[in-house]
């Protein structure tokens, strides 16, 4: 029964415009919450598996919001479908974790000096680990941006780089300096076989994935002291904290907040956002302008 409305859930998701990324990331939450709980659960059960999973598995705040984001997709597809009558994960969501999300606001995540970034690309023998660390670092790119990418999506010549598009992104052209540059050439002169996937995986050959970018992150971390496996979010440098150095530190150059956000491709909020329309000549010459310099090379 639960394998049949996970796939017409799945379905639905497909339908809606949802990456399968996504997709699959929202059935394996669900697949999991029904392993412990029926589909007709109630707030008492909702109240246990957010123990369960806070308490007893110890996920972090937003592996937590993100299981209850999956919930309310879930159960607002089952509405839909008439299978229910109330989705009650919104007012549980509302009553209980915002107050876990306060709990957690004192902790910030991890940022390292413009030096340590340096030794951190130092640190892989591989160059396309050290490729990939500095271009995350030097784009901002999510991580799932980055394992998109092909090496079409790449003009060198132009130091810059076309992402597929993505919900969370409304900005899918983004830059690189000429530091970076010297990193790509040097990795794509040595690279071999004609997988159209930029990065690749040293065992296959085949696009790389996400556990092997977040491993030779924390790995690389880990070996210079810039990581605690277990620690507080203050301690571990993981993949997202490449994107919070890149954000921190063009901020604290000066470059002003809206080209940041541009860069970032973060979702338009306020209205006026959509009207302070920025030239891409313009932010490209600001993010070179500000971008830091690491002096490492290839």
């Amino acid at each position: 029964m639960s394998s049949e409305i996970l796939s017409s859930f799945s379905l639905d998701c497909s339908c809606r415009g949802f990456s399968s990324r996504t997709v699959d990331n929202y059935v394996s939450c669900i697949r999991y919450f029904l392993e412990l709980h029926s589909i007709d659960s109630d707030y008492d059960d909702l109240k246990k598996f957010l123990v369960h999973i806070r308490d007893e598995k110890k996920y972090s705040a937003s592996t937590c919001n993100g299981y209850f984001s999956s919930l309310n997709t879930f159960y607002d597809y089952l509405v839909f479908e008439g299978k229910i009558d109330k989705n009650l994960v919104p007012s549980f969501r509302k009553r209980y974790m915002r107050t876990y999300k306060k709990f957690y606001e004192s902790e910030s995540r991890k940022l390292i000096s413009i030096g340590d970034m340096a030794l951190l690309v130092d640190e892989p023998d591989e160059l396309v680990y050290r490729t990939i660390i500095l271009f995350l670092a030097k784009t901002g790119l999510r991580r799932n941006e980055l394992i998109t990418l092909d090496r079409e999506d790449l003009d060198l010549d132009g130091l810059t780089v076309y992402l597929k598009p993505t919900a969370k992104r409304s900005n899918r052209t983004v830059f690189f300096d000429i530091e970076t540059k010297a990193f790509l050439e040097a990795y794509l002169s040595e690279r071999s076989g004609n997988e159209k996937a930029l990065f690749v995986g040293l065992q296959n050959g085949r696009r790389i994935n996400r556990n092997v970018i977040y491993n030779v992150i924390t790995r690389s971390a880990l070996k210079i002291g810039l990581h605690v496996p277990g620690g507080h979010l203050d301690q571990k440098f993981t993949t997202h904290c490449t994107r919070h150095w890149f954000t921190t530190w063009l901020r604290r150059a000066g470059m002003e907040r809206n080209f940041i956000k541009k860069l970032r491709g973060d979702s338009l909020g306020e209205s006026i956002d959509r009207y302070d329309h920025i030239e891409l000549d313009e932010l490209k010459a600001s993010y070179l302008r500000y971008i830091p310099q690491l002096g490492v090379k290839p």
